[in-house]
């Protein structure tokens, strides 16, 4: 662990990161010099890490596992309603987390931690209303709209407080903490569907006791995550941002590489089964890809810090968007399991990442969370391409040759504009950035 930098507060005591004063007892001049000591470890640091992965434990790990509820639909509830109208209820889900994080990470910046707590309310609310549903507009309002608003307004503050406490390990630190949403799209999947499918529970309380799993989650880290730095008092939005072109190749770039990667996540498990896989199997193939997303994201979190965050970025990106463009050479059920295991552990890396490679930009850590959340926002747009686009194309030509290539485009269009913005850093498109 670094060795502690320690200065006078206002009130006379040491500085301690690793404990730090209340944000009203500091004054303008200490907040650059609190800024700059980062503890890089202690029990607070890491506690703050855990709370980031619970919550992306209980948000993004519940969103990942869309898979697992399209297949469901298609074969119940919703069976007469056309796969990519099913798939919008995921990615309107899934854009509205991303789109609303330019609120909650500006709110994270300015009121500090404590905007967690009603967010975590609000999406419990949310998920428990989604298990009284029975109609598509129902679903769509429910599981699309209110789980999405309520889950970026509870992911990004979590994620904007991680990286107040590291830089050296910012990677590291980010790695595991959204593993956190690996976890998860482990978990629910797997008890989703032995709840839907192996038990006489029905879908209403299958979804209610996936809710109560989260109350512990949230609830410990509505307690550990602290903000360390002072509230942020400048302009809500930092549109100042966009004049970076470094900052604007990361975001269009994320957005194409999410664009990609979302795609697959939605439409493994409806594929393997009309390959012929079993229904129970398939709806394990989700588990199985977040499984090996963790050590493609812990291990390359690591990595990030000793190579460059934005070269992990690029390679992952390459990686999956070969992995894509293969999808529609797959056969058989060993074959399947083997990709989807391949694919996970390739993609992992890419939310992590992304979100790693925009906190570098702001030159002001109590930024950050602005940052991230504007950034992520136009990002989560891809939720809107993606899995829609693809279910239509489905729809037409019934078959996945032309997903792959599309999906597979575009992860790789994101990868080159991750290499594009390296032009810009300080140490150039062959540097360690």
């Amino acid at each position: 662990m670094a060795s502690k930098n320690t200065h006078s507060t206002p009130t006379g005591d040491a500085y301690d990161p690793e404990k730090p004063p209340h944000t009203e007892d500091l004054s303008p001049d200490d907040e650059p010099k609190i800024a700059n000591d980062y503890p890089e470890g202690g029990t607070q640091a890491w506690l703050v890490a855990a709370g980031t992965a619970g919550v992306l434990f209980a948000t993004l790990g519940y969103t990942n596992s869309f898979g697992v509820f399209q297949a469901y639909y298609m074969l119940h509830q919703l069976q007469h309603e056309t796969s990519d109208r099913i798939a919008w209820i995921g990615s309107l889900q899934a854009f509205l987390i991303f789109a609303t994080g330019c609120v909650g990470g500006p709110l994270f910046d300015r009121y500090g931690a404590r905007v967690i707590r009603p967010a975590a309310a609000l999406y419990v609310f949310a998920i428990m209303m989604t298990s009284l549903c029975s109609e598509y507009w129902q679903f769509m309002l429910a599981q699309g709209v209110l789980t999405g608003v309520a889950d970026g307004l509870l992911m990004f503050p979590a994620m904007a407080a991680t990286p107040q406490y590291f830089h050296k390990k910012r990677g590291a630190a980010m790695g595991v903490a959204i593993v956190g949403s690996s976890v998860g799209a482990i978990v629910f999947p797997i008890i989703m569907t032995k709840m839907l499918n192996e038990s006489s529970l029905g879908f209403g309380w299958s979804v209610r006791i996936v809710a109560f799993i989260m109350v512990p989650v949230l609830v410990f880290c509505s307690i550990v995550i602290k903000a360390r730095l002072p509230p942020r008092k400048t302009t809500f939005l930092l549109l100042s941002a966009f004049k970076e072109p470094v900052y604007n190749l990361l975001v269009i770039g994320n957005l194409f590489l999410m664009v990609g990667m979302f795609v697959p996540m939605f439409f493994l498990p409806a594929f393997a089964i009309e390959k012929g896989m079993n229904d129970s199997l398939a709806f394990y193939l989700v588990a199985m890809l977040n499984g090996a997303s963790i050590p493609g994201r812990i291990v390359p979190g690591i990595l990030a810090d000793k190579f460059g965050r934005l070269n992990m970025l690029f390679g992952a990106g390459l990686s999956t968007s070969i992995i894509i463009l293969c999808w529609s050479k797959l056969s058989g059920t060993a074959g399947i399991i083997i990709y989807t295991l391949a694919f996970g552990f390739c993609s992992g890396t890419i939310v992590s990442g992304g979100s790693v490679a925009l906190s570098l930009v702001p030159k002001n850590q109590q930024e950050v969370g602005t940052y991230l959340g504007m950034g992520m926002a136009i990002a989560g747009v891809s939720a809107l391409i993606g899995p829609p686009a693809t279910g239509a194309l489905l729809d037409r030509d019934h078959n996945i040759h032309n997903v792959a290539i599309f999906a597979g485009i575009c992860c790789l269009g994101g990868t080159m504009l991750i290499l594009w913005a390296k032009m810009f850093t300080e140490k150039g498109i062959l540097g360690k950035v």
